[in-house]
């Protein structure tokens, strides 16, 4: 079984993949057309070049790159049988992640 940041990296670039791919919301895609099209996204640009578009549609159009986003991330998921992937968000300033198990001697 994958361990949780693997699911999330796949999760992650199905969804890139899909929304650098042509297909649109309103389409209404089976779960066929999206896991083709994300195939064929990731063998025509790969996985970087899906990323690439990404942040291009983020500088070009912020105002509809979310939406897409948010649905190619629910429709990835559902056309591969997962729940999406939850965006995470940075440690507000002076907070860390980490956890610190060393104990001072």
């Amino acid at each position: 079984m994958p361990s949780a940041p693997s699911d999330l990296s796949i999760s992650a670039a199905r969804a890139g993949a899909l929304f650098a791919s042509p297909l649109q919301r309103s389409d209404e895609p089976s779960a066929r057309q999206i896991r083709q099209a994300i195939t064929t996204a990731i063998g025509v640009h790969g996985v970087r070049g899906c990323a690439a578009r990404i942040a291009q549609a983020y500088g070009e159009h912020p105002e509809t790159a979310l939406t897409r986003m948010r649905w190619a991330l629910t429709a990835a998921a559902s056309a591969f049988g997962g729940s999406p992937a939850a965006p995470t968000r940075a440690p507000a300033p002076g907070h860390s992640t980490m956890t610190c198990t060393a104990r001072a001697a």
